[in-house]
């Protein structure tokens, strides 16, 4: 069960809270601080970002959400009016190697019969050291007209060159990928065939739900520096799919190229290769460690992995973990920056498309060292 804070678990003027509507979605890790989310697709959610601290937590059941960075930046206006100063619905979060929190606002209520776009969708920077606001990026209309299709985002900066940050943002609905240049403070927008979902691979079977998703591209994560080219690959993928795709960040990074049509990079995306038989993945992170690739897979119940030093082949993929009682589909996986893996599993499509046994544990955040993870699998 989602419990927050009481003082924060009050009723938001007009909505009353709804326990089980609070589906949390993402979950990241700063120095004993877990970052989680619970985006707006019902009513009476007190905080869409959270964080747990956890050095304040007993035990390790239930514990008390916060807001952040404080409730009154996540509480909506009673009439849904726009304010750039609050937070409307946020699916996942990253934290860079500067000590920042990045996510994206979509802007958007998804809830049934009543959704809306309460203000443009809106890239959000927070200093972790000051829990202060550094930078928010109101996405244009020209970018994309809506913001409930942005899932995901990854961040890639060099250490110590935290003002030269590019932001990589999927959207699986509009099959998009946009950039986010940090120095230049504007945006950018790549379009590619493989953004889109695989209509073969459409089908998910999870834990008894069976149903068509045609969801497009969903998560990217960067690779290992190329000494020779100065270039990290950026590993992406699409939710209803099994291959991944892989782009040298030079590429992304290139205003002018994104600029001037896809007929002058379509090329520079190139398929590296299909992971193997329902490996759908709705988040992967690359350590930099071990230089292994993670996948959360949703239609497997585990984690799996692929080490970069090897070949792109659906052999070379191993499991880490895998457990279908307890980890019905892992919705977040991030890497923080001590090579510890943090996974967030949620029972998503018994949500959507059942009902959740509310007497269980349905929503579980599990950790492990990438090292000891890889262990006596395929990646180590």
């Amino acid at each position: 069960e989602i419990l927050f804070d009481a003082q924060q678990s009050t009723t938001q003027y007009n909505e009353t809270f709804n326990a089980y509507g609070n589906l949390p979605m993402g979950v990241s890790h700063h120095k004993g601080r877990l970052f989680v989310t619970i985006p707006r697709r019902r009513p009476g959610i007190p905080a869409t970002l959270n964080v747990i601290n956890m050095g304040k937590v007993t035990g390790v059941n239930n514990p008390p959400l916060l807001g952040y960075p404080d409730f009154l930046t996540n509480t909506l206006h009673q009439d849904y009016s726009a304010d750039p100063k609050r937070i409307i619905s946020v699916y996942r979060t990253k934290v860079d190697k500067c000590d920042r929190l990045w996510f994206v606002d979509t802007g958007y209520l998804e809830y049934p019969g009543n959704r809306r776009q309460v203000q443009r969708p809106a890239l959000w920077v927070i200093n972790l050291n000051t829990n202060r606001r550094v930078r928010r990026f109101e996405i244009p209309k020209e970018i994309v007209e809506f913001g409930y299709g942005m899932p995901n985002l990854e961040i890639d900066v060099e250490p110590g060159k935290c003002d030269e940050a590019y932001a990589y943002i999927a959207d699986y609905q509009w099959q998009g990928l946009y950039v986010y240049g940090f120095a230049e403070d504007r945006m950018w927008r790549f379009k590619h065939n493989f953004f889109s979902f695989e209509p073969r691979y459409g089908r998910f079977n999870i834990a008894g739900q069976q149903f068509v998703w045609n969801d497009g591209l969903f998560s990217l994560a960067v690779g290992a520096l190329n000494k020779d080219t100065g270039d990290r690959p950026v590993y992406l993928h699409a939710m209803a799919a099994i291959s991944e795709i892989v782009v040298p960040n030079s590429v992304l990074k290139n205003e002018t190229l994104a600029r001037s049509g896809e007929d002058h990079y379509a090329e520079r995306f190139r398929h590296l290769g299909s992971r193997g038989p329902n490996t759908h993945s709705s988040s992967h992170a690359f350590d930099e460690k071990t230089g292994v690739l993670f996948y959360a897979e949703v239609n497997r119940n585990a984690i799996g992995c692929w080490n970069s030093a090897q070949e792109f082949h659906a052999e070379n993929h191993g499991i880490v973990h895998l457990d279908n009682e307890n980890m019905i589909y892992p919705a977040d996986l991030t890497i923080d920056n001590d090579s510890v893996l943090w996974v967030i599993s949620n029972r998503l499509p018994i949500w959507i498309y059942s009902k959740l046994n509310t007497t269980d544990f349905n929503y579980r955040i599990w950790r492990q060292s990438t090292e000891k993870s890889i262990d006596g699998t395929i990646c180590a």
